[in-house]
Order: C-alpha cells, then sequence, then structure tokens
C-alpha cells in the first residue's frame, strides 16, 4: 500500500474554527508535522495534549523562501517513506502554500500519494473583517514576490506573505508606484479569530510601528477615483474607445488610418526636437502624443474588426525575443556588432519565404522624409557589399558632385539643377554614414542652432524699435555672431 501525506489546513484563526473531521484527524495521534507552529489553534491544541513536530527550525537556515520550502517538501517525502503522515499549514492548503504545491509536483515520481483533506482558508475570514464582498473583483498576491504591473487597481487587492517590517516596506514602495500615498490600507491579522485585529492607515504607513505576523494580510481598497488611474494603460485605452464610441468625440469618430498619417509624422518630430532639447518634460508630453497617435490606430482597427492593440503588442514582443536569442534565447554576443549580426541575419530568416524578386530595399518606408530614405537606402546597399571600401572615395565622390552641380547651376535648366542637387545631397549623406552621423539628426540640430540664434535677433530687432529692414545684413550678422558667443 502506497503511503500517504494527508496535508490539511488549519483554518485562518483559533481551534473554534477547524472542521471537526480535521480536529479528529490531528488529535488522531498519527505523525503530525507543521510547516509553523506559530498558530492560535495550535496553543489551544497543546493544552490539549496535541503532539507534533514542526518546521520553524528550517526557516533559520535559509535566506530565501524557496530554499525553505524546497527543505521541507523533501524532508516530509523522507517521512513518508516509512510510514503515513499528516502535515499541517495554516489556512487552506490550496491558498498561498507553496510547500503543498511542491509536494503535489513531485508525488508521483516519489511515489508517494499527496491528499489534501481540507481546511478553512482565510480569504472567507478576511472579507468579513473588511466587509467586501468578493463577487466585486479581487486579487489574492504574495506580499514577498509583489510586482507592480500585477496589480489592478479597480480591484480589491489581498495581500498575503506580509509578516515582518521589511517585506511591508517593500509593499508598500511597490503599491505606491500605483496608488496615492494617502490611500487606505487595512493590517488585518488572525482574521475571524479572537485575537483579529483591523486597523485602518495610510499606505505611507503601512510599514510603521506595527505588530506583523504569519497570520497578517495586507487589505487595499480599489482606486477611490477614475482620475487615480490615469496611469494605467487600461484607463487610456478606455478613454480611447469612449472618444470613439457613439457618443464619444466627432472628430476622433471620423478619424482613419489614412486621415491621422500626418499627425504621427508631425507627432514623431516633435519628439525629437524635444529629445534634441534634452527637456524631460517636454520629452514626456510628446511620448504621449505618440502614443496616442498609435493606440488612436489600434482603436480603427478594432473598430473595423481588423484588429487590436493586442496583436500589436503580441506582434512586437514575439519579434524582440526572436531577435534577442542572446536574452531570451542560448546564443551569444559579446558586444553591439554581434547583436546586430544576429539581428539581421534572424530578420534575412524571417524574410526569406518573400518574393523572390523583391527588391532589399523595398522594406524602407516609403512616406518617410527623402533624406531618411537616402540614408536607409545606403545602409541596405552596404550590407550587400555595395559601398566605398575607405572614407576617402566618399569625398571624392562628394566633390564630384558638389563640381557638377555648380556647373548646372550656372549653365544648366532648372530640370539639370534640381538632379544635380539631388545627387549632391545624396554623397553628403553618405559621407555622413561613413562617419556614423546620421544625417536627420544632424540636420535638426542645425535647424535648433538657427532658430535659437534667429530668434536672438529677433530680440535685439524689437528691443531696437526699428524693423528689419532698417539694418544691414553686417549688422544683423553681429547679432548673430553675439548669439554665438552666448553659446545659442
Amino acid at each position: 500500500m502506497v503511503n500517504q501525506i494527508k496535508v490539511v489546513g488549519l483554518g485562518a484563526g483559533d481551534i473554534d474554527q477547524l472542521p471537526l473531521g480535521i480536529y479528529r484527524l490531528l488529535k488522531s495521534g498519527e505523525n503530525v508535522y507543521l510547516r509553523t507552529k506559530e498558530h492560535p489553534a495550535i496553543v489551544q491544541l497543546e493544552q490539549e495534549g496535541f503532539v507534533y513536530q514542526s518546521f520553524d527550525e528550517v526557516y533559520e537556515k535559509h535566506d530565501g523562501f524557496e530554499e525553505v520550502y524546497e527543505e521541507i517538501a523533501e524532508e516530509l517525502f523522507k517521512k513518508s517513506i516509512e510510514q503515513s503522515i499528516i502535515y499541517g499549514v495554516p489556512g487552506h492548503p490550496l491558498v498561498a502554500e507553496r510547500t503543498v504545491q511542491i509536494l503535489l509536483e513531485r508525488a508521483e515520481e516519489k511515489g508517494i500519494e499527496v491528499k489534501v483533506v481540507g481546511g478553512q482558508s482565510f480569504i472567507d475570514a478576511l472579507f468579513t473583517s473588511v466587509k467586501v464582498d468578493p463577487i466585486e473583483g479581487f486579487q489574492l498576491l504574495d506580499g514577498t514576490a509583489l510586482k507592480r504591473d500585477d496589480i489592478q487597481m479597480n480591484q480589491h487587492l489581498m495581500i498575503g506573505q506580509v509578516y515582518d517590517a521589511f517585506v511591508a516596506s517593500e509593499v508598500k514602495l511597490t503599491l505606491m508606484e500605483k496608488f496615492p500615498a494617502e490611500h487606505p490600507a487595512a493590517i488585518v491579522t488572525a482574521a475571524g479569530s479572537q485575537s483579529e485585529k483591523v486597523r485602518w492607515v495610510k499606505l505611507y504607513e503601512l510599514d510603521r510601528d506595527m505588530s506583523l505576523d504569519n497570520l497578517t494580510t495586507v487589505y487595499i481598497p480599489p482606486a477611490a477615483s477614475f482620475e487615480e488611474t490615469y496611469a494605467e494603460f487600461s484607463t487610456f485605452r478606455q478613454i480611447i474607445a469612449e472618444l470613439r464610441g457613439p457618443d464619444g468625440c466627432p472628430w476622433d469618430k471620423e478619424q482613419t488610418h489614412e486621415s491621422l498619417k500626418k499627425y504621427l509624422i508631425e507627432e514623431c518630430y516633435e519628439l525629437l526636437e524635444a529629445i534634441d532639447q534634452q527637456d524631460i518634460d517636454h520629452i514626456i508630453e510628446e511620448l504621449g502624443d505618440v502614443l496616442l497617435q498609435v493606440l488612436l490606430h489600434a482603436q480603427i482597427g478594432e473598430d473595423e474588426g481588423m484588429f487590436a492593440i493586442e496583436d500589436v503588442i503580441k506582434g512586437v514582443s514575439e519579434k524582440m525575443v526572436r531577435r534577442h536569442p542572446h536574452v531570451f534565447g542560448d546564443v551569444s554576443a559579446e558586444d553591439s556588432e554581434e547583436v546586430l549580426a544576429n539581428w539581421n541575419r534572424i530578420k534575412a530568416e524571417e524574410k526569406s519565404g518573400e518574393e523572390a524578386n523583391a527588391s532589399i530595399l523595398d522594406s524602407i518606408p516609403k512616406g518617410q522624409p527623402a533624406i531618411l530614405t537616402a540614408y536607409e537606402y545606403q545602409k541596405k546597399a552596404a550590407k550587400e557589399g555595395f559601398d566605398w571600401e575607405e572614407k576617402a572615395g566618399a569625398w571624392e565622390k562628394l566633390r564630384e558632385e558638389l563640381q557638377e552641380f555648380e556647373y548646372e547651376a550656372e549653365n544648366g535648366d532648372k530640370t539639370s539643377q534640381l538632379k544635380e542637387l539631388g545627387d549632391l545631397l545624396f554623397s553628403i549623406v553618405n559621407v555622413a554614414r561613413f562617419y556614423q552621423i546620421h544625417p536627420e539628426e544632424a540636420l535638426i540640430s542645425t535647424n535648433l542652432k538657427f532658430y535659437q540664434r534667429f530668434s536672438y535677433i529677433e530680440q535685439q530687432v524689437r528691443k531696437s524699435g526699428r524693423k528689419f529692414s532698417d539694418y544691414t545684413l553686417e549688422e544683423l550678422d553681429q547679432w548673430w555672431n553675439e548669439a554665438k558667443q552666448k553659446g545659442l
């Protein structure tokens, strides 16, 4: 006969909460092991002559809980080889009990039957303590592994394993990344027992002057207002959906992918300007405007039944994992050059099934500015070996194109002048590429510099009370040089 590990729950409170069957099982005299003796029901059972062994000393041997749980599970398997045993845990065995999960996962491998007998979860008592109906939606999270992105602000939060001030402090800091510092929080200890304590505090006070143990749970009510959830992605998505909904904004409802193209371009350029100015507040604002365009396009796709934002995120997530095997796989990459080599190789493999006669230049977006297109064309061609071996070749071509443009500018017609100027610009882009200077960034920088210096000239003209036409170019140029000396 296969030996058993009977797993029983001690409930969330004192002995009065124990079901009769579990009470009898614990008192049966069989070999009983407890994860911890720190439980109100155990004190009362001891008074009745209850005999057991606990694993409290295992906690002192390890720095992490996973090691503790691993050792406890292995010890239980060893004990059960000789005879069936009973293993008691606080609350219900299947609620926030990692040791029980390990036992269930490895039972077949160990040849031991693990039987969960039952018990009362602390959740029922907790809802009663804070007077909350769970049908409204709730989350039960582990305080020792709490992550910001796991938290749903519109649901009731039950955070277990908050057993000391360190965990409470980490929980507080994580919650304050979402909730206001003044948000209410309840510290509930020994819910449902005669020793029950419910203390309401402000979130920022969560780790101050509090008594914590393994029967402590923190309860966080949902966000008090829609405004408190403005930082949530789901809230932003809801706002966009309402703007395009039946009672939404007439302008937003009229937009299409085509009509929004120009706004996306504008917002991207405004973001680039903010980056060049190193204006953090402006960067935040412009990133938000770019994200707005992404969400609008995704909402249009959802309204038309074609795609949703999840499809967009899923696609790019898959691509990032697939193209970073040195992070998410077993490929090695020592530096950024190897990373780029892997990226391009994987990208080429992905596109290997596409039309055989298609140009490698077809992947460059057609609607972007010409200077960007020239830069990307040259990069693509260079990867295929169509490039100067040295910078000198690019410089020689630039000088050649400058001479040809100078000649056509004096002797040619508009068509030939346009053509040669284009060749000259293309050659300048090529030289910039050899020096790893992005021509678009360089031109944006110069545009900004021109704006600042010309604005300085405008200020001086206004201060003088005269007009631009009252000054010679040489006089205006003096102010230009002043602006230059001031670092503008």
